[in-house]
């Protein structure tokens, strides 16, 4: 698919990876509708990027974004499910200070999964749905997925999300692809952005010292293996991992 046919929502598009693919979307002549829940954010985009208000988490608000954006952008026929939240915490732990046992709270789960795992779903129904209605061929959905998906320690509920995503990236593809629509993803690992930046400073060091290019990566790393989604019209149902190499066993 050529970037300039895309009429394309970005999730979680305000701030970060999201708001780098909006802007590069935007950049090559694609029509961007972003949703987020940071007001701040996406007052902050660049004009000529459609913006509202989106809990991607919530089944209505879906519902009622996919329909606005499809009457702003004149059509639609791409989504880039980038929406994310983490709430890290170890499954059971003992408290140094009080020897106590402790467990991840059952709330922080449940949030990690409405917004990683309800929200692409939500969004792919109806985005989906309303291509089908509309007859709009060819289509694309990109699911931002996570090496984290491999198996992170304090990361139950993230890693459950964004395996289950990789996995419904398969099962999406193999359910749409007979109407036009692909379905690939993107699994990043570490990337620069403001959550990322907040890091320990030895914690940090660690870290890229782990990755055989010896650096965290940039949202323009995972952008242009999110354009290969978009424009390869071979790809389908795979998880591309970038990551430096961080992964490899």
């Amino acid at each position: 698919m050529e970037l300039v046919d895309l009429k394309i929502i970005v999730t979680g598009g305000a701030r970060g990876m999201g708001a780098h693919f909006a802007s590069r979307l935007a950049e090559a002549g694609a029509k961007v509708a972003v949703g987020d829940v940071d007001d701040e954010g996406l007052a902050a985009l660049p004009q000529g990027i459609a913006r509202r208000r989106l809990d991607v988490s919530d089944e209505a608000d879906c519902d009622a974004f996919v329909a606005w954006a499809h009457d702003r952008l004149g059509g639609l026929n791409g989504l880039v499910n980038n929406a994310g939240i983490i709430r890290d915490g170890l499954l059971v732990r003992r408290s140094r200070s009080t020897g106590e046992i402790q467990t991840l709270p059952t709330e922080q789960w449940r949030q990690v999964l409405a917004v990683n795992l309800d929200g692409p779903t939500f969004m792919t129904r109806a985005v989906a749905r309303t291509m089908l209605e509309h007859e709009a061929r060819p289509g694309i959905v990109v699911n931002i997925s996570s090496i984290s998906r491999h198996g992170n320690r304090g990361q139950s509920n993230y890693v459950a999300a964004k395996a289950a995503l990789a996995a419904n990236t398969v099962t999406w593809a193999r359910e749409l692809a007979p109407f036009g629509i692909r379905v690939g993803a993107v699994a990043p690992g570490m990337v620069e952005t403001p959550m990322t930046q907040g890091m320990n400073q030895k914690a940090r060091d660690a870290l890229v010292a782990s990755i055989p290019v010896g650096r965290i990566g940039l949202p323009e790393d995972i952008w242009r293996a999110v354009r290969f989604v978009i424009e390869c019209e071979y790809f389908c149902g795979k998880t591309i991992d970038v990551d430096g190499g961080g992964s490899m066993g």
